[in-house]
């Protein structure tokens, strides 16, 4: 179980991910397959990845906070699900993407960098769409900077 604590909340996650989603998540449309860089590793070996990229979104996150002056959510479930996103898509696709938005082509979405985390929006207008990073004038930002920290 890979614990997420934000302060005095803790929230917690299990890394392992069904098989169904996973089968529904390679198989974009009839005519397209997802290959993911993660195809061949067994659940251990994917899961150790997925913590390892979730301590490394979890420190960008935390170093990122600072750089831009932006807070997390104040309900924390919601960085911790986009962390766990970002660093599945980080093995997975080898590459952070948001996890918030459907795409067509998530190889192409990679390789195109518009909205591999940081996103365009959020570099050039502090716009997070995951409400991973808001500025303090968001109704949803909390009122000061909070450090995640990952155990395992």
């Amino acid at each position: 179980m890979l614990l997420l604590f934000a302060t005095t909340s803790c929230l917690g996650f299990s890394t392992g991910f069904p098989s169904s989603l996973t089968s529904y998540s390679r198989y974009l449309n009839s005519d397209s397959i997802l290959h993911l860089k993660s195809d061949g590793l067994t659940a251990e070996e994917r899961d150790a990845k997925i913590v390892k990229a979730t301590k490394a979104m979890t420190a960008f996150t935390n170093k990122y906070l600072v750089n831009t002056e932006t807070t997390l959510c104040t309900e924390l479930s919601i960085p911790a699900v986009v962390i766990k996103g970002l660093a599945e898509h980080k093995v997975d696709l080898g590459a952070p993407l948001c996890p918030c938005r459907f795409y067509e082509d998530k190889e192409k979405e990679v390789k195109d960098g518009y909205w591999n985390c940081p996103c365009v929006p959020m570099r050039e207008e502090k716009k997070c769409h995951c409400m991973l990073f808001l500025t303090e004038d968001s109704a949803f930002a909390g009122d000061s900077q909070v450090r995640l920290y990952i155990y395992k």
